[in-house]
């Protein structure tokens, strides 16, 4: 049986607003957390996304009381990150009502991480947030929202995340996000290639022909967005129609 295919929206969360930017920069105002994650639990989203983008620059836990907030309004899964440094952080990001966890930056610094919150929550619940440039001819994980090389190759680091225990990638081009220029099917398929666990294609979705290609070509699992979902460019309901229509596997509303 071929899983579906998931949509996602992602509430890029600032001093407790949604942002969003383009290559992680010039960021703008685009709501309230709780009332876009109403909005997408009605509008058919097959899970959500919460980042504190700034947590880990500013090394602040993320923002508890934001991700309760979001969860009140779901009866889909959440996954939420940002700032999460040890096992503690975990547990309370998930008590606050996230079903999954995000890190990046603190599992480049101590991969140890990863191992850590799988044994203990289980890898289904441990995403690796994945942000990635493309430099020359390979693809290099950044972290800190960006702005900052590791010297990791995107695919090595991801198979040893997958190794340690992270069950899903969430998988950024940072060369793409926000600049509606489509997926960056070529990374996506190349990611998706070397792990065995599901990927979430994001940065830089437009029309629905991206998702079509990210899903095609891209052979990702699930599709993320931000910016054409906010500003209601285009409806996940509609979306999802264009996908079956063209074979895509996904969840229709009843």
């Amino acid at each position: 049986m071929t899983l579906a295919r998931r949509i996602i929206p992602c509430l890029d969360v600032d001093a407790g607003r949604v942002v969003k930017g383009i290559e992680f920069e010039g960021l703008r105002d685009m709501g309230d957390p709780a009332e876009l994650a109403a909005r997408y639990n009605l509008e058919g989203a097959d899970e959500l996304v919460v980042l504190d983008i700034s947590a880990s620059v500013e090394g602040r836990a993320t923002f508890l009381d934001t991700i309760r907030r979001v969860a009140e309004q779901l009866n889909i899964p959440l996954t939420a990150g940002g700032g999460i440094r040890k096992m503690e952080d975990g547990r309370a990001v998930l008590r606050a009502g996230a079903d999954k966890v995000t890190v990046n930056t603190a599992a480049v610094e101590r991969p140890q991480l990863i191992s850590e919150l799988a044994q203990q929550f289980g890898s289904q619940a441990v995403v690796l947030s994945l942000d990635v440039k493309r430099t020359n001819s390979s693809w290099e994980a950044y972290v800190r929202g960006g702005r900052d090389a590791t010297g990791l190759d995107a695919a090595e680091w991801a198979a040893e995340a997958v190794l340690r225990g992270a069950g899903e990638i969430l998988l950024t081009s940072i060369d793409r996000d926000g600049t509606c220029s489509g997926f960056d099917c070529a990374l996506t398929a190349k990611i998706a290639a070397t792990v065995p666990v599901p990927v979430i294609a994001s940065g830089g979705a437009s029309t629905f022909e991206d998702f079509l290609a990210v899903f095609t070509e891209g052979k990702a699992d699930a599709a993320l967005a931000a910016s054409i979902f906010h500003t209601e460019t285009h409806s996940i309901a509609a979306l999802k129609k264009f996908l079956a229509r063209h074979g895509v596997p996904v969840r229709l509303s009843k």
